[in-house]
């Protein structure tokens, strides 16, 4: 399915160690975090259109792991995964997150607060990356991951309204 991105979520850098997202879906809250945190709706968003998510593994507890690999369209795999902090269903969760493609990554884990907020039907998420530094921070945001992700957003959109 060709996603055309609306490019609604808003990134923003508020601190030099904060990347800070902000997006708003025409979903209730339940069906957004359903689909951010089911493995088989994870592969149905997360590729944003540049490949296949192969993997989705999350075992949604603190002290829980997850895990996300995808195969971009030119063969790279591209891999994450983290722990789980704090699950607050349909609310909140903290995890950490560590790029598989950077040696020593385990050694410096993003941690993200993503929470969820409904008004009227609509949900507002708000994803929160804390690094370790600017140098970090910089990096991340020059990979170009704004554009994957203003798509995978989309998809997650899309998905959490076919889900009601």
């Amino acid at each position: 399915m060709a996603v055309t991105s609306s490019r609604t979520a808003v990134v923003t850098l508020p601190t030099d160690t904060q990347i800070k997202v902000t997006r708003d879906f025409a979903a209730p809250k339940h069906l957004v975090y359903k689909a951010w945190t089911t493995p088989e709706l994870i592969k149905r968003w997360w590729h944003a259109e540049r490949g296949e998510a192969t993997i989705a593994d999350v075992d949604l507890r603190v002290g829980g792991g997850w895990r996300w690999v995808m195969v971009t369209n030119n063969g790279l795999e591209v891999a994450f995964h983290g722990e789980y902090r704090e699950v607050i269903p349909n609310e909140r969760l903290v995890y950490t997150e560590i790029f598989e493609g950077i040696p020593d990554g385990d050694a410096y884990p993003a941690v993200v607060t993503i929470t969820f907020a409904e008004v009227d039907g609509r949900t507002t998420l708000t994803e929160l990356m804390e690094v370790a530094d600017r140098e970090t921070r910089d990096m991340i945001i020059n990979t170009g991951m704004e554009d994957g992700l203003q798509d995978a957003l989309d998809l997650l959109e899309q998905l959490a309204v076919s889900l009601s």
